[in-house]
């Protein structure tokens, strides 16, 4: 527990109290107490805390712990700033039988220097018993003496103080003799052993008792002495003095033969028995007999040795008086010596130096030297005062009771005044007082308080990759204000790891010159940024250093080539690119792209395209776009170009010198109607490579979002002829429906292979329309080949972009009428199970004439198809380019296919073949109807 220090008192001592307190809470001091004996490590106090410092300045700050003449006792744990026990503290070996005991501590620290007092009142237990000095006690008694007669016996000593030191005596019980005990004005007890019953020498000669001393502790301690009786014949009485106890009060240093007390006792005896001799007890220690003796024969005390109230100043002298008699008698008595102090001690003086030399830049308040005054005179003869001469930049500071700080009062300049002479003097407040004087010269030293300063806090360098080895690539330079070795500076890297490899491993720096070299080839592929720091640091004690940061740009050389990357369709000689080109597109259509990097940076990574010339000087139909590598056609495409186009495709970046690379790209020109066979033999060997490739070929992407289109159209119409009708014709007409389809990829065709019967309201349900499936079987990659539009039909590219969908589709989509016509919400279809059959034209992927994946459904909020009459004959699509037109035909009607529209060339042979199987073929169908109305039913 901390606490400053107040005790209570009497109310004679309140005021006293008081003062001191008031005194001591303005020095700040802290004050603890532990017991003595406790074990290492024991807690005494969060100093730290106490002190108003904190943790993390305990060791910049260099805290540490002064104990003058204590040794390591405690010791502070600079992680905590707890104050702890660091070793055995025994209050009897440190104080001896006074009443305080406390240890004094000086807890210094830097930055700036301050200086605190920490007193530790160390508090006795009870760990000493009392002890005798002898063993055995031999006492030698009369038979003669009365009853109640009282012999002196030698008390017990206890090293412990307070409570722990009141002793209590008892005696092993018997029937001869009693103990008393009594305690003088000096609080020290006087044991007596008193005769209860008389003795008799022929029934007993000799009585044996057991004396224990208790002390007052918790738990009591005690300690035991022999008490050897002898029983003699002889005198009646014995010698008595005046007074049991005399106290005598002596200054100290008196000299020797210095009478102390003249004793006088008497004898009521007659003749020899009267005479009286005086001698010391016993009892009396060695060290009383060496500073005092007594004349036998008058019974005065004179000085015999050195009195020194600081050695000892109190002295019992147990004196016996002793008769003649062959049998002699004694009485017994008690000088108490108490030394009066003198001022015999001068002053002492401890001048612990602290910060000698003193440095020129040192702060108002620097604590130079810790001076400790002692006297070993007490009251006022102990209280010491200092002062300082001559008149200097410095002052003397009080910082608890005999201590005092010598401080700076004001601002040093080396340059003026080098050297200071000062007198410190000590006085004590005795009289006449007694003093000591010290000289202290303090001497002021230059500092190194500049740190060595870069002209930058940080530098860019640019340097060239592949340089050579131990190029020089910077020199850095740092200045110090100081002078001599403060002012030497030295260069190194601040090491640090870069990637897998230490940073010394790329660049070194000269210690004395600060040029920074490169120790290998830098690779700016590699490494394109390499920043570091390069401490200065100069000789000073301590040195003081500054970091400056260098960013070492490697820059790029051109020594990377453009490399190609696998093109799309990639697999023939050399990694030559093949494509099919239709003879029929126009000016501006992408054919094929070439793809390049360069590991380069900057203009070296920076590429561009070029087509080399023909050979022969032709001009080539095909362009390549200068930086995305893109093939396209230059004018639409004739018959009088070479079916085989080898092109040869420059790739140069910007570097100096440019690196090149060339790529080949082989062109296929082909008719339209040729497409389907040259897809199934041509493509089929290439289909891994375009599979792998499917992300770069933008081709592929508008052939499958074409037929998906077409897939989403063909649905539409389906459900368009099924739910529309004339109103002449009634709810549910009979008849033969004709659809004509127009889109941007081909046509539709009716078929009678399967009906479903639909109807809303009353009548005969309506024929439906199924669509044939594409003539060109499915094989590797061939899904995935655009196909070539009829000459009659064009499109925009940006319209075959808009028309990218999935194979598998399903939405909702609202059928718009002419001007003024309603909105109608329409089924949609969705086709998910690919079954390949032959047929003239090409509807979406994945939809067979067989396949019973056509699923219809109506968009929400329409649960019933609209009835018949409410469709115009004419439907636009949102996002379509087809019309849909509707006409009935009368039930008996014939359907001639070659009506409707169909991609590439009619051949005639097939239209004939048509025609004559016409009337059976509709009489099959009809059957089919019907054989698919039964079930549907």
């Amino acid at each position: 527990m901390v606490y400053f220090q107040r005790s209570p008192g009497s109310r004679r001592l309140l005021l006293l109290l008081l003062l001191l307190t008031a005194l001591e809470a303005g020095s700040g001091h802290v004050h603890y107490s532990i017991p003595e004996e406790v074990k290492h490590g024991t807690f005494v106090g969060r100093i730290a805390q106490d002190l108003g410092l904190e943790l993390v300045e305990l060791v910049p700050r260099l805290f540490r712990v002064s104990s003058k003449g204590y040794r390591d006792l405690l010791e502070v744990n600079l992680q905590n700033g707890i104050l702890f026990v660091n070793s055995r503290i025994d209050r009897e070996e440190l104080c001896g039988r006074n009443a305080e005991c406390s240890i004094h501590l000086e807890v210094i620290v830097d930055r700036p220097l301050q200086v605190f007092h920490v007193e530790v009142e160390v508090k006795d237990i009870n760990d000493n018993p009392p002890r005798f000095l002898r063993r055995e006690q031999r006492l030698f008694i009369l038979e003669s003496r009365i009853v109640d007669s009282r012999f002196p016996l030698e008390g017990a000593s206890d090293m412990d103080v307070g409570a722990n030191a009141e002793l209590k005596y008892k005696l092993n019980p018997n029937e001869y003799f009693d103990l008393y005990v009594k305690t003088n004005e000096e609080e020290t007890n006087i044991l007596e052993l008193v005769l209860k019953k008389a003795l008799d020498r022929e029934e007993t000669q000799e009585h044996l008792l057991l004396l224990t001393a208790v002390d007052g502790g918790k738990p009591e301690l005690t300690g035991t002495v022999q008490l050897l009786i002898s029983v003699l014949d002889a005198n009646d009485n014995a010698p008595k003095f005046d007074k049991s106890v005399y106290n005598i009060r002596l200054l100290e240093n008196a000299p020797n033969g210095t009478l102390v007390i003249k004793l006088n006792a008497s004898d009521a005896d007659d003749g020899i028995n009267k005479e009286i001799v005086y001698l010391f007890s016993n009892l009396v220690l060695d060290n009383v007999r060496s500073k005092f003796i007594i004349d036998s024969n008058s019974g005065e005390i004179t000085v015999k040795g050195e009195l020194d109230y600081e050695d000892c100043n109190l002295y019992e002298i147990n004196i016996d008086a002793v008769d003649r008699s062959s049998f002699p008698l004694t009485g017994h008595c008690k000088v108490i010596v108490k030394l009066l102090d003198e001022n015999d001690n001068t002053p002492e003086m401890v001048i612990t130096s602290i910060s000698l030399p003193v440095q020129e830049d040192a702060s108002l308040g620097t604590v130079i030297a810790l001076i400790s005054l002692s006297d070993r005179d007490s009251g006022p003869n102990g209280q010491v005062t200092c002062t300082l001469s001559p008149h200097v930049p410095f002052k003397l500071v009080s910082t608890f009771k005999n201590y005092y700080s010598l401080v700076l009062d004001s601002a040093l300049d080396r340059e003026s005044v080098a050297n200071y002479e000062l007198l410190v003097t000590a006085r004590d407040g005795g009289s006449p007082s007694l003093s000591a004087t010290a000289s202290v010269s303090v001497e002021v030293a230059d500092v190194n308080d500049n740190a060595p300063t870069f002209a930058q806090a940080e530098y860019t360098v640019f340097v060239k990759e592949n340089n050579p080895p131990g190029c020089h690539i910077f020199t850095v330079s740092a200045r110090d204000a100081d002078a001599q070795e403060n002012a030497l500076v030295s260069y190194s890297l601040v090491e640090r790891r870069v990637g897998e490899r230490a940073l010394s491993s790329y660049v070194s720096v000269h210690a004395e010159s600060g040029k920074v070299y490169a120790l290998q080839p830098l690779d700016h592929e590699e490494l394109e940024l390499l920043q570091f720091q390069v401490s200065a640091r100069d000789a000073g004690v301590p040195p003081l250093g500054s970091n400056v940061t260098l960013q070492v740009f490697v820059l790029d050389e051109n020594d990377n080539a453009p490399a190609l990357l696998p093109l799309p369709g990639a697999g023939g000689a050399g990694g030559a690119v093949s494509e099919l080109v239709w003879r029929s597109v126009g000016a501006g259509h992408v054919v094929a792209k070439v793809r390049a990097v360069d590991a380069d940076s900057g203009y070296n990574a920076w590429l561009s395209y070029e087509l080399q010339p023909a050979a022969g000087g032709a001009r080539s139909p095909f362009r390549v776009a200068l930086y995305t590598g893109e093939i396209s056609t230059t004018r639409s495409l004739d018959e009088a170009d070479s079916p085989r186009q080898r092109l040869l495709v420059l790739v140069r970046d910007h570097g100096e010198p440019a690196l090149t690379a060339t790529a080949t790209v082989l062109l296929s020109l082909v008719e339209s109607g040729q497409a389907p066979k040259a897809s199934s033999r041509v493509l089929a060997g290439a289909a891994g490579a375009e599979t792998a490739l499917v992300d770069v070929n933008v081709y592929l992407i508008i052939a499958i979002c074409a037929v998906s289109s077409l897939l989403v159209l063909t649905l539409l119409l389906y459900v368009a002829l099924r739910c529309s009708a004339p109103p002449s014709e009634g709810a549910c007409g009979r008849g033969k429906p004709t659809l004509v389809c127009s889109s941007a990829v081909g046509s539709w065709s009716y078929s009678q292979q399967r009906r479903q019967r639909v109807c809303s309201g009353e009548g005969p349900p309506k024929t439906d329309l199924m669509a044939f499936s594409p003539s060109l079987p499915q094989g590797p990659g061939s899904a995935d080949i655009p196909r070539q539009p009829n000459p009659d039909w064009r499109y925009s590219a940006s319209l075959r972009a808009g028309m990218h969908s999935s194979v598998h589709l399903e939405e909702a989509g609202i059928l718009r009428a002419g001007p003024g016509g309603p909105d109608q919400q329409w089924p949609t279809v969705s086709s998910a199970t690919p079954e390949p059959e032959a047929g003239e034209v090409s509807p979406p992927v994945g939809a067979g004439v067989n396949s019973n994946s056509w699923t219809f459904k109506y968009g929400p909020g329409n649960p019933k198809q609209s009835g018949p009459g409410e469709l115009p004959d004419k439907f636009i699509i949102p996002g379509s380019p087809a019309i849909i037109s509707i006409r009935q035909e009368p039930t008996n009607s014939q359907i001639d296919k070659s009506d409707f529209i169909t991609f590439g060339k009619k051949e005639e042979t097939k239209k004939k073949k048509k025609k004559k199987k016409g009337n059976k073929t509709q009489e099959k169908k009809e059957k089919g109807n019907s054989t698919t109305d039964n079930s549907d039913q």
